[in-house]
């Protein structure tokens, strides 16, 4: 280690990555659908995993919630937006 070099400590921001419960997982309620018909209704290749985490509420990347809306707008036959489906 070169002389005079001293680590400085950075504090990261942590991220909140539990959001609680999501309007989505009402929406699907209220329409009967399940995880699987999320899935299956998707044009994409997605997982139940991805829709599980969307309703429980875990931070979704802008990417794959893209995808869970695309595939319960296919599967309600519906146009929700994120505002409809998620609170954060």
């Amino acid at each position: 280690m070169p002389a005079g070099f001293r680590y400085a400590r950075i504090r990261v921001m942590e991220i909140e990555r539990n959001m609680a419960r999501q309007p989505i997982a009402d929406i699907m309620e209220e329409r009967g659908l399940a995880p699987h018909d999320i899935v299956a209704a998707s044009a994409v290749p997605m997982t139940h995993k991805m829709v599980s985490r969307a309703a429980k509420g875990r931070r979704l990347t802008p990417h794959t919630k893209t995808i869970v809306i695309d595939a319960l707008n296919r599967a309600a036959a519906a146009s929700y937006s994120s505002e409809d489906l998620f609170n954060y």
